[in-house]
């Protein structure tokens, strides 16, 4: 039988990252496409003689890894650059993700993938999606209080991604993740939704 296959997304600070170590502690085969970007796009991965390429040695650091400061500021003035970004990153994290699922062993495999609703090739690559929600105002104080970063960072990062209603939209599953939510509660919650899984 094959295993089932769930796309996890949220916005930053939504508590995904903590809803999917849960689902792998309770057994699910968790495929994480910010850790595979990381890979790809780190000294001697796949996607920087691509990057190199297209946007100049200038966005690789002397290690040879993609300079993810300078990047960053360039894709978020630039529309643009953030396509042709995503262009070549996206594909070989697909690759890379189709790849660890082959070889799972699980019979749940969690795909988690912060731009899962933005990207348009997800949908079709999962059985279930399931979106864990907050409200924006918990969202920025959380990455506030949790990556030092101003108000303004993290509403231009939010601006980048889905908006929490377009999320919702392309829920089967939704975990709702507000303040004064606890730890213990989200993971009773989560751990109860593993076993609908079937974990």
């Amino acid at each position: 039988m094959d295993p089932l296959r769930v796309g996890l997304t949220g916005g930053i600070g939504s508590g995904k990252s903590t809803v999917a170590k849960v689902l792998a502690d309770c057994g699910a085969a968790v495929i994480d496409s910010d850790a595979i970007s990381r890979l790809v796009t780190s000294p001697g991965g796949t996607a920087i003689e691509l990057i190199a390429k297209q946007f100049g040695p200038q966005f690789i650091t002397p290690e040879g890894a993609v300079d993810r400061d300078a990047m960053r500021q360039l894709v978020f003035a630039n529309a643009g650059a953030k396509k042709q970004l995503e262009s070549i990153v996206h594909p070989l994290v697909g690759e890379e993700a189709a790849r660890q699922a082959a070889s799972a062993e699980s019979s749940c495999i969690v795909f988690d993938v912060p731009l899962l609703v933005e990207s348009g090739r997800w949908r079709q690559r999962v059985d279930q999606v399931l979106v864990v929600d907050c409200n924006e105002a918990t969202q920025i104080s959380r990455v506030m209080a949790r990556n030092g970063w101003t108000r303004k960072a993290v509403e231009s990062v939010m601006a980048g991604q889905a908006s929490r209603n377009q999320r919702l939209a392309a829920a089967d599953i939704c975990i709702y993740n507000d303040a004064p939510m606890s730890l213990a509660v989200l993971t009773g919650t989560v751990r109860q939704l593993a076993q609908r899984f079937g974990l």
